[in-house]
């Protein structure tokens, strides 16, 4: 963010005395560590904030400093609403209802600018990177707790600093989060390593629904997999990025059924094949490793739509091409990773 930017949210942020954080549904790490992050900044600096996710905090976060602060609903008043690592307002689930959000902060490249004031940086491996980088400046201090949520945030949009979005700059801003107190090999395996053995029972779901079809790769999971494993999420367990893994594909996916006949759609790719102008076709978005997009329509026919438009881009050779053609689908619901 340049000095002008800085200078706008740090007067938003002195005027308001009650703030609302909310993210995008089935929120990710990324998602939960900035938001925590972020509030407890705000607390400490004698700010009553209230985060409200729909969704509510996953399992697997629940060890993060002020996890207790995460609510499903708005309960309280509020004069300022801040959205963050949201790159559309349909990601939040409804939570502001037909309110403009007065800050978007954000680092996905599909990010529409739906705020009344929108910073966000595409160069930032994570929403948390951007926050851990920008705190300071907005004149708050960044202790131990928020050190341990932004450092989650960052492992988690990285896989651990794998992703090409890591720069130099992430990891300097890691080093400087883990001389804070953040544990880097504590939050590692909880973030990226520890998984439920629903979780792990799910991935055997999916597993056993595994197509490959040239450099592409594919399984689903059906609502009827959840309930049978006792998974208490609504989405994929991480299993998109098992299948990334796998050396014979060039492009993975994994269609999640959700109740309402919606399908739920999470894209990787290798370096240099940007599945985010894919994501984008079908009203969703993310980045050009990782995207995702919620569809209205029955898994199977969402399956053949995605798939032709993917397979398009995969027999074009050409992984740096413009937009595909405009592919009919029905309403949807807007999503990212």
């Amino acid at each position: 963010m340049n000095e002008y930017q800085n200078q706008i949210i740090r007067e938003l942020l002195k005027k308001s005395s009650k703030i609302l954080i909310t993210n995008h549904i089935r929120p990710d790490g990324d998602c939960i560590g900035s938001a925590l992050g972020f509030g407890l900044a705000l607390i400490n600096a004698g700010k009553q904030v209230e985060i409200v996710n729909r969704d509510g905090i996953p399992g697997s976060f629940k060890h993060l400093p002020g996890s207790d602060l995460v609510v499903k609903k708005v309960s309280s008043s509020y004069d300022l609403s801040i959205v963050l690592d949201c790159s559309d307002l349909e990601r939040i689930g409804g939570v502001l209802g037909e309110e403009i959000p007065d800050i978007n902060i954000d680092h996905h490249i599909t990010n529409l600018f739906f705020a009344k004031h929108n910073f966000v940086e595409p160069e930032s491996a994570a929403t948390a990177e951007l926050l851990a980088k920008s705190i300071p400046e907005w004149g708050l201090t960044i202790d131990e707790p928020i050190a341990t949520c932004l450092l989650t945030g960052i492992l988690s949009d990285t896989i651990g600093f794998r992703t090409s979005s890591v720069t130099p700059d992430t990891m300097v801003i890691a080093s400087s989060l883990m001389s804070k107190g953040a544990l880097l090999d504590d939050l590692y395996f909880r973030t990226l390593t520890q998984r439920s053995f629903e979780a792990v029972s799910l991935w055997g779901r999916g597993l056993s629904r595994l197509h490959l079809e040239g450099r592409l790769l594919w399984a689903e999971l059906l609502l009827e997999d959840r309930k049978k494993v006792h998974y208490p999420g609504n989405d994929d367990a991480d299993l998109i990025n098992v299948l990334s893994g796998v050396q014979e594909c060039d492009i993975s996916l994994i269609f999640v059924e959700q109740k309402g006949g919606k399908v739920k759609v999470s894209w990787r790719a290798q370096p240099g094949w940007n599945v985010s102008k894919i994501a984008l076709q079908f009203g969703g978005g993310g980045h050009p490793a990782a995207a995702g997009a919620e569809i209205n329509g029955d898994i199977e026919e969402v399956k053949k739509m995605v798939l032709e438009a993917t397979k398009k881009i995969l027999l074009s050779g050409n992984s740096d091409h413009q937009l595909l053609e405009k592919v009919v689908i029905p309403p949807t619901e807007m999503g990212s990773e």
